[in-house]
């Protein structure tokens, strides 16, 4: 259910998971260090194109963005009304690439090997007492869980808008956070029955 990997041969599924999780660190901390909204646009166009490079469709890349368009529309229309259009944009295209670019990598790498990548990279927790492997399985999952919970919030939302309630957030936040929590009692449980106990 949360592996979102899709079987394929391009250069990115080639490429070792520990790069692209890397390249993704990297992008997202220059992103925020960077103010300009041709650079940012760029980026977003790129990042589309990626997904043709590889092998996947437009809609493909429109399903990463689309659980979460509702919250990015109203995240534009706040800085239209607080800033200008133009911080709106830039906003909206350095969040929408980088939840593209995190879809690209869950669809391009086994969950598994992002665990295992992890794991490897974090190596010199040992040192200090934290286990990389506990560390590794924590970060895999959440990034696992943002496509989840994007998914979860928008049939919630749909379930609500049946109802009448879709534009109420706290109709629409209170069963998103119930079922997330039984999700995670769920993988909680799963582990526990499997005798998982990483060093």
């Amino acid at each position: 259910m949360f592996d979102l990997y899709r079987e394929g041969s391009s250069f990115l599924h080639r490429l070792p998971p520990g790069v692209k999780l890397l390249s993704l660190a990297i992008c997202g901390t220059v992103l925020f260090l960077l103010d300009s909204i041709v650079i940012m646009l760029a980026f977003l166009v790129t990042t589309v194109g990626l997904y043709l490079a590889v092998g996947f469709s437009l809609r493909t890349a429109w399903a990463q963005l689309r659980p979460a368009a509702w919250i990015l529309a109203i995240l534009f229309v706040a800085q239209v009304v607080l800033n200008s259009w133009e911080t709106a944009v830039f906003i909206i295209a350095r969040f929408a690439g980088l939840l593209l670019l995190a879809g690209l990598l869950t669809l391009t790498t086994r969950a598994s090997d992002m665990i295992e990548a992890m794991e490897r990279g974090f190596w010199v927790l040992r040192y200090v007492g934290v286990s990389p492997a506990k560390v590794s399985l924590a970060l895999s999952l959440a990034l696992r869980f943002i496509p989840v919970l994007a998914t979860v919030t928008n049939e919630v939302r749909e379930a609500q808008k049946v109802r009448g309630l879709d534009r109420s957030i706290i109709a629409v936040a209170i069963p998103v956070v119930v079922r997330m929590l039984r999700m995670s009692d769920d993988i909680s449980d799963a582990i526990d029955a499997r005798g998982y106990a990483p060093r």
